[in-house]
């Protein structure tokens, strides 16, 4: 499932602000990036049944690299998907609950709006 229209996409951000401001919020940047791309996510488990998913905000170096300090990440379409072991991570033709979809419009309202204001009080792309 993917998050239209969060005002996130597009945005370009320096790495290292990016690494503050997703951290804060809870979303980590795990095994999923390299020099061009990352992704941060952010883990819903629920106990009692085993279901796993993940909200996934990706980027794209588009200055320097990642995880050097002069790097600037536009940011892309973040999306949800079901994990199913052991075979991974399926976006498409999955019933998300509404819960976990709030939460996921929650996380991203507040990275966008901490992002907006950095913005207005630093030029930062």
């Amino acid at each position: 499932m993917k998050f239209e229209d969060t005002g996130l996409d597009g945005m370009i951000i320096p790495f290292p602000v990016l690494e503050a401001m997703t951290k804060r919020l809870g979303l980590i940047r795990g095994g999923h990036w390299d020099w061009e791309r990352v992704t941060y996510d952010f883990k819903f488990e629920n106990t009692k049944t085993g279901h796993i998913h993940y909200l996934r905000v990706p980027g794209i170096a588009v200055e320097g690299e990642i995880e050097k300090s002069d790097a600037k990440v536009k940011l892309l379409t973040p999306y949800l998907g079901r994990h199913y072991y052991p075979h991974g991570v399926e976006y498409k033709d999955e019933e998300f609950p509404e819960r976990i979809i709030n939460i996921c419009k929650e996380r991203l309202s507040k990275l966008k709006e901490a992002l907006e204001e950095l913005k207005e009080n630093t030029p930062i792309d």
